[in-house]
């Protein structure tokens, strides 16, 4: 696992090369939205997509996991199936029913069925590099992939991509920083349950932190979003509570009110929490400031298995689930 967080600055270049060489035909003028469908490692590298391009896209994007589309999807409706094994049953489900409405299906794979499917039928596609022992370290590839085919479709300019390198640079030159810093927070971690609270823009960067602490670090905690957090969660700060240590990930997009209520929000958790820290992002925008947090939760949640003595490859409990369920469709 180290040395798949180590080479995620190398990740990116690749994946901007390997999405700039990928046939995608333009969207035509009847697109009416965009459906990617994923899971894991592939479903969070959308979220992250969803988020980037909120302001530019040109069609809605929406996000699914799960196997059954929504009913909005016909012969307006692109529909992007990632999964970097291929092999995804959720995913391949939804691939099927997206073909048989007749939306345009393009794959993003290594292999496995979704890339069979692609022959099979002429999709569009980028095929991604094969032998990744964990998909959850292929955040870089799903990402880019998706955000490149965005672009080839006619939907989003260059500016995203272009962050993407920048980021990739950024993250390489500050690897001796951000280790060091991941260490301290790790300890901070150690023993405690996380609650992760940020700003809306910055929810794919908390949900992929509350991912790689579950799936890495064997550790469990929740997330939330200002300001709807204000709405309801924040009634529930009302006693001490010191098994819980309070992340806030900020970031320098915040609007003057959310700031605010980041701020006041600080204030309230603080009386209660075992513990808080804010963290600050660092880079120039939301794409590499979203990815500084990202590398940082990523190297955070490697230090943290190691203080347990675990192994942050081990998922074992996922072959468990997915030899049930394969056994129960016997």
């Amino acid at each position: 696992m180290e040395k798949l967080i180590l080479q995620f600055p190398a990740q990116l270049r690749e994946a901007l090369s390997i999405g700039k060489a990928a046939a995608i035909r333009p969207a035509g003028k009847d697109v009416r939205q965009v459906l990617v469908a994923g899971m894991g490692g592939s479903g969070i590298g959308a979220d992250f997509v969803a988020a980037f391009i909120r302001k530019e896209c040109k069609a809605p994007l929406i996000v699914l996991k799960d196997y059954e589309l929504p009913g909005f999807v016909d012969e307006g409706t692109i529909f992007i199936a990632s999964s970097y094994s291929g092999n995804t049953e959720e995913t391949l489900a939804a691939a099927t029913q997206a073909l048989q409405k007749g939306a345009r299906v393009i794959a993003i794979t290594s292999g496995g069925t979704l890339a069979e499917m692609a022959r099979e039928h002429s999709w569009d596609a980028v095929f991604l590099p094969k032998g990744q022992p964990a998909p959850r370290a292929c955040l870089g590839y799903s990402m880019v992939a998706q955000l490149s085919v965005l672009h080839k479709l006619g939907l989003t300019g260059t500016a995203e991509l272009d962050a993407i390198a920048a980021a990739a640079d950024m993250l390489e030159s500050m690897q001796e920083e951000l280790r060091e810093k991941a260490e301290q927070l790790a300890g901070f971690l150690l023993g405690k349950t996380p609650v992760i609270y940020t700003t809306n823009a910055l929810e794919p960067v908390a949900l992929r932190f509350r991912q790689q602490l579950a799936e890495n670090s064997k550790v469990l905690g929740w997330h939330h979003v200002l300001p709807e957090m204000n709405h309801n969660e924040l009634v529930g700060w009302r006693r001490d509570m010191p098994q819980l240590a309070a992340l806030f990930l900020r970031h320098s997009g915040e609007s003057d009110e959310n700031r605010l209520r980041m701020d006041i929000t600080r204030e309230v958790v603080s009386e209660f929490a075992g513990a808080r820290l804010e963290i600050f992002a660092k880079g120039n925008g939301l794409i590499e400031q979203s990815l500084y947090l990202v590398h940082l939760a990523d190297w955070t949640s490697l230090y943290l298995a190691g203080r347990q003595g675990l192994d942050p490859m081990e998922i074992s409990i996922i072959g468990f689930l997915k030899e049930k369920m394969a056994g129960a469709k016997q």
